[in-house]
């Protein structure tokens, strides 16, 4: 298997379009000539179009240089992430590597073939004055075929992907096309050749109060079902976004949960907690392992006794491994597309009516509760005031959500309080950081002196740690007055 990242964009023109000379083009120096390929693929989803939806295209490719099964994720006009396996039997399906990955956007339903689109296509390469290829540029006679309902299409395209060169080379041809006639295209091949069905499903939220709840909502869920496939193969980012975007839509349900039967709702936040689980395990040694190591690689040589960074390394190593094969039996269950599946019905199916003091109330009841949660933990102190501190983010976290919920009606006043939130959050989450880390570290240093080895280094980082968290708190009380400021507030009671 190879993943390559796509940077393109699309364009059409009409009947007599004549692709302009790109040379100069953010640094073209020479145009090759035209290679001529023949290239038939066929589109594989489920019934109801779900990889489209989803923002994915499956295919299964012949001709061309890049032969096989193709799985793109991402959205045309952007960086898109092209997974390519071995096209294997032509009457076969996908491979089952391939399958796995599939999963969240499939919700776990068969797929078959969707569309066939067969493509004659001019390719030119735009080269720099040192012979690099910084852009591929095709142009492609298309013809399309939906297979479940035969109906035929055909369209001509213009191609431009980046190989070396940057998007600035992209936004210089864009306008040299669009001076010649071209326009930007804004969808893939696969969703023209289906658009007549995948017009049936109405993805608008609401045009109530309760839209941008369920707008904000249902961004959430697609994340998560984006970053899946990355997420799977234990990409660092995309386990980190999928968590957070599990977070959010938790926080969302939460905070708002008037808008959902209250059963169904809690039963949907119980799983999407369970799934955050997952992938927590995974992200918390991510993140612990780097964290560890850097302060390793802080300590004078003649301060670390013994192999501190090799054993932590090796146990981080160990321990990641794990939780990622869970995390991948996880996504690989009926659970997980069954959660999605309840998800889609919660979020796209009826919601209760509402209006916007309604919304604005929960918002401003979330924001209440993460201070007066705050001001109590702040009274307290030692371990127990770690712990109430800790939850204090957590609802700090929830408050930012909701006014995220708000922000693309109210504008810049929510931005600020939201940024403001974030740095508090931030703070306390450094805090927990090094809560986290002082526990870790007893335990390695516990089963290092098991073993016989010299536990001062660990004793070190502990200390250290401990320096770190006192610290912290000062600033933590300048980032709460400075969120608790009128100016930042004032819209929470409109």
């Amino acid at each position: 298997m190879a993943t390559v990242v796509e940077r393109e964009r699309k364009f059409s023109g009409d009947d007599g379009f004549q692709l302009p000379d790109l040379t100069g083009c953010g640094g073209v120096a020479t145009v090759s000539d035209a290679t001529a390929l023949e290239l038939d693929a066929v589109y594989w989803d489920t019934d109801d179009l779900r990889l489209l939806r989803s923002g994915h295209a499956l295919r299964r490719r012949t001709g061309g240089h890049d032969a096989g099964w193709h799985l793109k994720v991402g959205a045309v006009g952007g960086a898109r992430v092209e997974h390519q396996f071995p096209a294997g039997a032509s009457g076969a399906g996908p491979p089952a590597e391939l399958a796995a990955l599939i999963r969240g956007a499939s919700r776990g339903r068969p797929v078959a073939p969707a569309a066939r689109v067969v493509n004659h296509r001019r390719e030119r390469r735009l080269l720099a004055s040192d012979g690099r290829v910084l852009a591929e540029v095709a142009e492609d006679d298309v013809r399309s075929e939906d297979l479940l309902d035969g109906t035929t299409q055909s369209w001509y395209e213009v191609e431009v992907e980046l190989v070396d060169g940057d998007e600035d080379l992209l936004d210089a041809v864009a306008v040299r096309l669009s001076g010649a006639g071209a326009r930007e295209v804004p969808v893939s091949k696969s969703h023209r050749a289906v658009a007549h069905r995948l017009a049936r499903f109405d993805t608008r939220p609401p045009a109530d109060a309760a839209g941008p709840v369920i707008g904000y909502a249902r961004e959430q869920r697609d994340t998560i079902v984006a970053n899946h496939a990355a997420a799977y193969q234990g990409d660092e980012d995309a386990v980190h976004d999928m968590r957070v975007a599990v977070r959010r839509l938790r926080a969302t349900l939460r905070t708002f949960r008037g808008l959902w039967a209250r059963r169904e709702s809690e039963a949907v936040r119980a799983e999407l907690r369970w799934l955050g689980g997952e992938l927590g395990a995974v992200r918390d040694h991510q993140v612990m392992a780097g964290r560890l190591a850097a302060a390793v690689h802080e300590l004078p040589d003649d301060l670390v006794l013994g192999p501190v960074a090799a054993r932590t390394g090796e146990r981080f190593a160990a321990d990641l491994a794990e939780a990622t094969t869970a995390l991948r039996a996880a996504l690989d269950s009926d659970r997980y597309p069954e959660l999605l599946t309840r998800l889609d019905r919660l979020l796209d199916g009826p919601a209760g009516e509402v209006d916007s003091r309604w919304v604005d109330r929960r918002v401003r009841r979330v924001v209440r509760r993460a201070d007066e949660r705050l001001d109590r933990a702040l009274a307290g102190g030692g371990p127990a005031g770690d712990a109430a501190l800790h939850e204090a983010r957590k609802k700090y976290k929830a408050a930012r959500y909701a006014a995220e919920v708000r922000e693309p009606a109210v504008g810049k006043p929510a931005t600020h309080l939201v940024k403001r939130f974030k740095r508090l959050q931030d703070l306390l989450g450094t805090h927990q950081d090094s809560v986290v880390t002082r526990e870790v570290l007893l335990r390695h240093a516990l089963r290092a002196y098991a073993e016989g080895e010299n536990t001062f280094t660990y004793g070190l980082l502990h200390a250290r740690q401990a320096e770190t968290a006192g610290h912290d708190l000062p600033a933590v009380l300048r980032a709460r007055d400075r969120a608790r400021r009128r100016k930042v507030r004032r819209w929470l009671s409109r």
